[in-house]
């Protein structure tokens, strides 16, 4: 049992390993460790993907950061700094980093390549009239022609422009660009591989379906739930008092409460005895569930989803379906995907059945459950391996690894510093349907570049020879400050080509 010795609070830098903490109810445990004493259920969703809340006792291992449920906790610390899970994170997004290859910017390359060739012609072109027997003031003339011709001015416009407009057209439609090649190889995305948990489900936990029995309403088996579980911290009774609230049922009056571990909590109302709680609890007081509420039951453990039942006076009044609930954004984001061609997966450490049941729902290619933190980066070498170019969506720190891995990066604003760190995009909202934006801007905002490079670079074909004096013996001659007029203009229609991407709608 949890002893009543004195508790000093220290510095979280000051802990060391073998040291024993005590995690009160509700707080974040603060090193990796053992439970020495206690028991209780915690909330790893940030580390393992797993929405549901993980029972933990005696002897179990626990990790820093993690959530610790309505139990008190003592815990022997095994792990601190570098030794850490998270610090393991934190090695392997390292690693997918150093991986990556860093590329030059084409315009970068091609103001250079203008450069080079624009000195060489001036060279040559002042030489051949010169050898030619022109006069130095023609050659001159020629010379100063074809250097303004080529000048690259264009061209140092034609890629940043459009790539400023872009990002300010992203930051307006809700994601923010933090890595310009992100943006660039969004494009090319073939695969987009969705975390399950915050990311296609709001990571928390919902009412699916309430189920009657025993001639009682659908009512009256909430509102009892609910009564019952004001009092608990629990993710699932949380989930449940707040559906109560939404449909409006008034709380009844509770005396007695008590908690019962591992089986749930009893009451007394209105002078009856009243139960929550899941199947164990049906099998300590020997009820059997109706059959007409059985295959409800059963349909809904296949699919993943935690039943709990509600008795009053020892008589079973009906049964709660409550599963992480799916983001009613998510079912459109994966149909406009599917309509670009576009594949989508989903990765999730949750069970086989919750991840078939997700994926069933809404219409994904492709599903990896059971997945370890460690393991992410793996699946998306795996659909890298296949040739797939991956988008990978994530808020959580388990995600970073496979965030920095995959082709394209996509965080959730409201996830862990980690992750957007290790992003190159990052959603401001909660939407996954601002990846389908940020497709349909990346090939918009490519467009743009491959005609502004054309504008840029494409007249000094014509434009080039002229100014050398090519076509002089057709009396045919390009001026200095007729070439610096067309340099002028390849430079404003640029700009102008830039700035109608901001007309364009995502």
């Amino acid at each position: 049992m949890l002893g009543t010795s004195k508790t000093e609070t220290i510095a979280l830098s000051l802990l060391r390993e073998s040291d024993t903490v005590l995690v009160r109810p509700g707080t974040k445990i603060p090193a990796d460790g053992t439970i020495t004493d206690g028991e209780s259920d915690v909330d790893e969703s940030m580390v393992t993907g797993e929405s549901k809340p993980v029972p933990k006792h005696e002897g179990d291992a626990v990790i820093a950061g993690t959530i610790n449920g309505d139990g008190a906790l003592k815990i022997k610390v095994s792990n601190i700094g570098e030794k850490t899970f998270l610090a393991g994170i934190m090695r392997l997004v390292a690693e997918a980093q150093a991986s990556k290859s860093r590329l030059q910017m084409l315009s970068d390359r091609a103001a250079l390549y203008l450069t080079v060739i624009a000195v060489t012609g001036g060279i040559v072109t002042i030489v051949a009239w010169l050898i030619a027997g022109a006069e130095v003031g023609f050659a001159v003339a020629r010379l100063v022609a074809v250097l303004v011709i080529a000048c690259p001015h264009a061209l140092g416009l034609a890629v940043p422009l459009v790539a400023s407009i872009s990002t300010t057209k992203a930051a307006q439609n809700g994601f923010l660009v933090k890595q310009r090649l992100a943006l660039e190889v969004a494009r090319t995305i073939s695969t987009v591989l969705f975390d399950k948990t915050g990311t296609l489900t709001k990571g928390a936990f919902g009412v699916i379906d309430v189920w009657n029995a025993n001639g009682h309403t659908k009512e009256e088996t909430l509102q009892l739930a609910a009564s019952l579980d004001v009092l608990s911290e629990h993710p699932i009774a949380k989930a449940v008092v707040e559906k109560a609230k939404e449909q409006g049922l008034a709380l009844a009056e509770i005396k007695k409460f008590e908690a019962m571990k591992g089986r749930g909590a009893r009451a007394t109302v209105e002078g009856k005895e009243a139960m929550v709680g899941g199947p164990a609890l049906l099998e300590d007081m020997g009820i059997l569930i109706p059959a007409e509420l059985a295959v409800q039951v059963a349909d809904a453990g296949k699919k993943g989803q935690t039943i709990i039942f509600t008795l009053k006076d020892k008589q079973l009044l009906g049964a709660i379906a409550l599963a992480d609930i799916i983001r009613e954004e998510s079912r459109e984001a994966i149909q406009a995907l599917k309509e670009m061609g576009v594949r989508s997966a989903m990765i999730t450490g949750d069970s086989e059945d919750v991840a078939r049941w997700v994926s069933g729902e809404l219409g994904i290619d492709e599903y990896f459950a059971r997945v370890l933190p460690d393991q992410k980066s793996e699946k998306v070498r795996e659909l890298q391996k296949r040739g797939q170019k991956v988008a990978m969506v994530g808020d959580g720190i388990n995600d970073a690894p496979a965030l920095t891995q995959a082709d394209l990066g996509i965080a959730i604003g409201a996830g862990t510093n980690v992750a957007i760190e290790s992003a190159g995009i990052i959603l401001v909202r909660n939407d996954p349907r601002d990846i389908v934006k940020i497709i349909r801007l990346s090939k918009m905002t490519y467009t743009k570049m491959i005609q502004n490079l054309f504008w840029a670079t494409g007249y000094n074909i014509v434009a080039l020879p002229l100014a050398a004096g090519a076509l002089f013996a057709w009396g045919i001659i390009l001026e200095p400050a007729l070439a610096a007029v067309f340099m002028s203009a390849s430079t404003v229609i640029v700009a102008i080509n830039a700035m109608l991407l901001r007309r364009q709608v995502l």
